[in-house]
Parts: structure tokens; C-alpha cells; sequence
């Protein structure tokens, strides 16, 4: 195995390239639960823990390594062990906020080429839902694909297919019957060698069993769904990446059941490009789509072109995402303004020292 396999490109090596006179070897994170690590290069597995001064020098959990990461690591070679030292950047990265009233980045994903939303075709099925994760998706830098599972519970399938192919612009839907096996192939077009694809989807969807399926063996466990509701009993508790027989990797993350939006709107703009669109063409440059003469969305939602639902969930999304990002500009001129208070200080305690 070459680290080609496990997606080093040029970009990698590039960044890369200042840790190499310090006798550091680049490292992927393939699994990651509560700060424990696991790494794989080209000479195998190796056990990882994070150095003191990568941690001190870590102001935020999201500068920490998550599954997909690469890192520069020394290497016990005998003990099979490494010490995390950096943190490559990353080339794409799938984030949410934190779950509770904290204004932090949770990455579930980095260096991730595809991501695989799955939705259920039973009562987990939601539009608004899928529009959530399309936005965040977009906002990855990946390219997200989505997946309708359960189509063997679903007489309408093809008829939800062209629902959600109705709000996802310029995306690849498929339905799938992991429990059967069919319609699985093709997510071999997307995961080829040295490429990593995600799962990301609510709890009890079936991205185990889709994986499961890819790798040919039962490695992901897969608990009975309960009748009331469709719901699956978690299953994946922590996230974890996996190299496939034929070449290629995925990510399986847990089932969310928050998912909160995190970044600018660069990702909600994509996933709403026909609303975007719309807007462009109101009389106002400043239209607020509500009264004004000229809104070509009230035009719109009026001769049916536009779902209202559709509008409200856009509207809805597009203040979650200003609202986040008041609090981290809130959060960031904080934590400026301790920088700046112990500097000051310091100085006094100098002058007051006679040191300066």
C-alpha cells in the first residue's frame, strides 16, 4: 500500500513538505473516540496520542484530528505508536456546531471527496431535513450525492426521487435497498482508489448495512429498527474510517440527531441556487420578499413555481447561518480581548519588576 492509496495528493504533500527535515512522517487518522486515535501510512497501523504542545497550542476542538485527517507524527517504530505533533490543513471538511449553547466547530469529516447523504424512504423521510444536509454539504467542499434507502418498504420510490431530485441542484440522487443489496453498485462510480467518501444520515437510515455491503463483511453492527416510527437504534458510536477491498475509503459517522449549521452561506446559497436566482431578479436590490412591487419571489410562491415550504425552511436556514456567524465574530473579539488584557498584563507586572 502506497499513501497515494490513502488519498496523499500533491496538495498534502506540499503542505507537508516544512515537517520533513524534522523527521516527521505524514499519517492518516483512521478512527477517533474521545481523543484516542488510530493512524495508518504505508508501513501499517500505528496507536496515536496528541503531544503537549500541539494541545497547549489548540484553542478550539476543532483544531484537534478527526477521522480522515492527515498529521506529521514521530513514530515508536517497535511499540507501534505515534505522538500527533500537527495538523495538516484540511482539503474539505464536513462540520456542524456543537450540540448545546457553545459556539464551536465540530468536524465530523475532513479530505473527504464525496458525501453520501442517506435518507430513509419510510418515516424518516423529510425534505427539509435533506435540505439541511444539502446545504452543509456543499458548504464541505465536497461533493454530496444522496442516497433514498429502504426502497423495497417504499411503493412511491421513484415518485420521491423526483421530489428530492426537485430541491437538489446539480446532485446525484439514487435509490438503494441496502436490507436487499440492490441498486448499491452504484456507489462504485463515486469511491475508486485513493478517493473517500462519507455516510452521513440520521440514526437508523442504513448506512451500516451500506457499508457493510461494500466491505463484504458484517464489520459495522446493525441493530433491528423499531416498528414505532421507523427508528434505528444507534448504532455507530464513534466515527471510523475503512479502506474497501477494491480500492477506496468511507467514513461512517453516528446518526445525528441535531445537526446545527456551521460556516458562512456559501453552502445554503448552492443549495437554494434556484431561490438565489429568483431574488436576483426582484425590483429591489434590497427586497425583503415580503410586500415590496416587483418581488419575484412573492411572485413566485404565488403561481406555485416556489413551495412556500421551501421558502420558509430557505428563510429559516439563512438565519440559523447569521446568526452563527454573529457569534463566532462575538466569540473571536473575545478571545482578542483576553489576548490583549494579559499582554497588558504582563507589561505591568515588568514595569512594576523593573525588568523593562
Amino acid at each position: 500500500m502506497q499513501l497515494s492509496d490513502l488519498g496523499w495528493n500533491t496538495f498534502f504533500n506540499e503542505n507537508f513538505e516544512i515537517f520533513r527535515d524534522q523527521d516527521y512522517t505524514p499519517m492518516r487518522i483512521i478512527r477517533e473516540n474521545r481523543e484516542k486515535y488510530l493512524g495508518i501510512n504505508e508501513l501499517g497501523e500505528y496507536t496515536c496520542e496528541i503531544s503537549g504542545k500541539f494541545r497547549f497550542n489548540s484553542d478550539s476542538k476543532s483544531n484537534f484530528p478527526t477521522v480522515g485527517d492527515w498529521v506529521a507524527v514521530s513514530i515508536l517504530q517497535n511499540e507501534k505508536r505515534a505522538t500527533i505533533h500537527t495538523l495538516l490543513p484540511r482539503k474539505s471538511a464536513f462540520s456542524r456546531k456543537v450540540a448545546g449553547q457553545i459556539t464551536d466547530e465540530q468536524v465530523v469529516a475532513a479530505n473527504i471527496d464525496v458525501v453520501f447523504i442517506v435518507t430513509g424512504l419510510d418515516f424518516n423521510y423529510n425534505l427539509r431535513r435533506i435540505e439541511r444536509y444539502i446545504s452543509l454539504a456543499w458548504e464541505s467542499g465536497a461533493v454530496p450525492v444522496i442516497l433514498l434507502n429502504k426502497a423495497d418498504l417504499c411503493n412511491e420510490s421513484e415518485l420521491r426521487k423526483s421530489e428530492v431530485e426537485s430541491i437538489a441542484f446539480g446532485i446525484d440522487v439514487h435509490t438503494v435497498s441496502a436490507f436487499r443489496n440492490t441498486g448499491l453498485e452504484i456507489l462504485n462510480k463515486y469511491i475508486t482508489t485513493g478517493k473517500t467518501a462519507a455516510f452521513l444520515g440520521s440514526s437508523g437510515v442504513g448506512k451500516s448495512t451500506i457499508i457493510n455491503s461494500l466491505l463484504g463483511i458484517e464489520r459495522q453492527q446493525v441493530n433491528e429498527v423499531s416498528e414505532l416510527g421507523s427508528r434505528g437504534r444507534h448504532t455507530t458510536t464513534s466515527r471510523e474510517l475503512f479502506l474497501l477491498p477494491g480500492g477506496g475509503m468511507i467514513i461512517d459517522t453516528p446518526g445525528m440527531k441535531e445537526l446545527q449549521v456551521w460556516g458562512d452561506e456559501d453552502g445554503l446559497k448552492h443549495a437554494f441556487d434556484d431561490i438565489e436566482s429568483l431574488a436576483s431578479d426582484c425590483r429591489f436590490r434590497d427586497c425583503k420578499h415580503e410586500n415590496e412591487p416587483g418581488c419575484a419571489i412573492q411572485k413566485a410562491l404565488n403561481n406555485g413555481m416556489l413551495a412556500k415550504t421551501r421558502f420558509e425552511n430557505y428563510l429559516k436556514l439563512k438565519k440559523e447561518f447569521a446568526f452563527i456567524s454573529d457569534r463566532i465574530t462575538m466569540k473571536a473579539n473575545a478571545v482578542e480581548k483576553l489576548h490583549w488584557k494579559k499582554i497588558s498584563q504582563l507589561v505591568k507586572t515588568l514595569k512594576k519588576d523593573n525588568k523593562i
